[in-house]
């Protein structure tokens, strides 16, 4: 054999040695990728979102329906009343809660440690609404003739902070605020309708049913200073064990669904009439709120919340709110 064809073959080999090589490593790397993006996706945790049947939670129930939430693994799951909410979310049922300030402070108080990701709504006074209603048959025409009468409401709620603030507001002493306890929302509206108590502290669904019956609306806290929120809460070891990458995606989720509802709120009657069940009279007429993109709550939100409720004794130690991350700090 000549050298000038020893020569060729010895290149054909090297050649032939260089593409197998060639080829083994793409499959390697083809068959290290696969595990690795498996992987990769089983790191980021499902998510279970508590809520009540309120409509602040429907970006969320938009979403579900039009199938924002991609490859995040998301579950709504709806509770009848707070204290259902509160202990599920104490437990560690639900990874996260769509509530209020108040019980995201109560549940850091009692030891679980919690944090808030964005408002839900209220974002400006205009988004979501509580006021306070008496009948027609009452004989009050303002707040100032609910001096020294019974009011009801709920403690340590959005209703009675929102009361105490409305009431403020109106020049009526603190010790003329008469507050009758009925935590049941229907058993409230109907107590005041059927003049048992003076008038009633009620969220929106309830008012604008109020409205339709010929109730009276003596205030609300749609105008001027922007004092309720509704949060999304969520669970701090949750987010610190991959929870974060989770709650990215969900925020993304709300957003999108957010865009939705403010272009075209009445493309999204039919589902907000079934999952925060509307009362029928108000279901084809209710105002549709616009609602905020994800946003941190402020300081100057959720800081005045505190203070009330160490004042009014529902904190047992005063409470700080930072708004760079979301978190509570619980005074020594």
């Amino acid at each position: 054999m000549s050298n000038t064809m020893k020569m060729k073959k010895v290149l054909m080999s090297l050649a032939c040695a260089a593409v197998l090589a060639c080829g083994l490593a793409l499959a390697g790397c083809s068959g290290a990728s696969e595990p690795q993006e498996k992987a990769e996706e089983a790191q980021v945790p499902a998510m279970r979102i508590g809520t009540m049947q309120t409509e602040d939670a429907l970006p969320f129930w938009v979403a579900e329906q039009d199938g924002l939430y991609g490859d995040a693994k998301v579950e709504i799951v709806t509770f009848q009343s707070a204290q259902e909410l509160s202990t599920a979310f104490a437990a560690g049922e639900i990874d996260a809660a769509m509530t209020d300030v108040q019980q995201a402070a109560s549940l850091k108080l009692s030891g679980v440690d919690v944090q808030l990701a964005w408002v839900t709504l209220g974002a400006e006074a205009s988004q979501g609404r509580f006021g306070i209603m008496t009948s027609p048959e009452s004989g009050i025409k303002s707040l100032a003739d609910l001096a020294g009468k019974g009011i009801g409401v709920g403690s340590n709620t959005v209703p009675e902070y929102v009361m105490d603030k409305l009431m403020e507001a109106a020049g009526v002493p603190a010790d003329q605020v008469v507050k009758e306890e009925i935590k049941k929302m229907p058993v409230r509206y109907e107590s005041m309708a059927n003049n048992q108590v003076a008038a009633a502290a009620l969220p929106a669904s309830l008012l604008a049913l109020g409205e339709q019956t010929g109730m009276v609306l003596l205030a609300d806290d749609t105008q001027g200073e922007n004092i309720s929120q509704s949060v999304l809460a969520v669970r701090t070891d949750w987010l610190s064990d991959g929870g974060d990458k989770t709650l990215d995606m969900v925020r993304a989720a709300w957003n999108e669904a957010v865009t939705s509802i403010n272009a075209d709120p009445e493309a999204y009657r039919s589902l907000l009439v079934e999952k925060a069940n509307l009362p029928a009279p108000v279901a084809d007429t209710y105002a549709i709120s616009t609602y905020p993109e994800a946003a941190l709550p402020t300081a100057a939100m959720v800081q005045p919340v505190l203070d009330w409720m160490h004042d009014k004794g529902y904190l047992a130690k005063a409470m700080t709110y930072d708004e760079s991350n979301g978190t509570f700090s619980v005074a020594e």
